[in-house]
């Protein structure tokens, strides 16, 4: 096979393994929460997987490059997941599924939860698969921007993250809006965030080639965390359980930081 059909079978071949394996975990305990702490483990062993099926010929510091982004994102956010949400229980969203479709939610949830997600997964992972698969020059310009847009991204992930956990921390902040740091100037930070670090790693990919076939993957992760899954999602039930939430919708961007209007 050719280098790129390599790496896109080679991915494809390990969110499948994944995927079913995390399935049976999540069947055996009845918590089907568990796939959102693999989301981000799940890039980062595509980006191996790939790596170590790459030619040995193709371009080494990019590849590397691309693996360290992804490695670092991933770990992070599989680690923040998983000292969040184990020991609470299943999300309210999978108990709502379980409630719905009964004794057959274990079988639906292999595709319409670990299978939709494997696939997404596939997909926004491509400038990591593509990125390792033309041999190129040395990294040049695009990538180093690349690098600027994925560190901002990863900055306002991390400290957004952290922000939020001190807030819910404080018995204070109970039942009440954060509206402070990072969060007075986008309504989620840690989702900007995360749509930064894929345009960076989308960028870095690019510079290739073949690689900027890659950014479909960036588009997607965006798409998904502004209107799918991320934003709309959230702020469906929010405005219900937040007193004040919807004054703060009117004067905080919704993803795209900027100064708080004034109203």
């Amino acid at each position: 096979m050719s280098p790129t059909a390599t790496a896109l079978v080679a991915a494809a071949v390990t969110i499948v393994v994944l995927m079913l394996v995390t399935w049976s975990i999540s069947v055996a305990i009845r918590n089907a929460s568990i796939v959102d702490i693999v989301w981000g483990l799940g890039f980062v062993l595509v980006a191996w997987a790939v790596r170590l099926t790459a030619d040995g010929d193709l371009d080494a510091a990019r590849g590397w490059l691309l693996v360290g982004m992804t490695t670092l994102w991933g770990l992070r956010l599989a680690g923040y997941l998983a000292w969040r949400n184990l020991g609470h229980g299943e999300d309210y969203r999978y108990r709502a599924m379980r409630k719905h479709h009964g004794p057959k939610f274990p079988l639906i949830s292999l595709y319409t939860v670990f299978g939709l997600q494997g696939v997404l997964m596939w997909v926004v992972s491509l400038p990591v698969q593509l990125g390792q698969t033309d041999d190129t020059p040395g990294i040049g310009v695009l990538a180093i921007i690349g690098l600027v847009v994925y560190a901002v991204g990863l900055f306002f992930e991390v400290v957004g993250d952290a922000q939020l956990a001190r807030f819910k921390a404080d018995p204070a902040s109970a039942g009440k809006v954060m509206d402070r740091g990072l969060w007075k100037y986008t309504r989620h930070p840690n989702y900007f965030g995360d749509a930064c670090v894929w345009w960076g790693i989308g960028l870095v990919a690019a510079e290739t080639g073949v690689g900027a076939i890659g950014l479909v993957g960036s588009l997607l992760m965006t798409v998904l965390l502004r209107r799918v899954s991320g934003v709309t999602f959230l702020e469906k039930t929010i405005v219900k359980r937040r007193e004040g939430y919807r004054e703060y919708i009117e004067r905080t961007s919704p993803f795209l930081p900027r100064p708080p209007r004034k109203v």
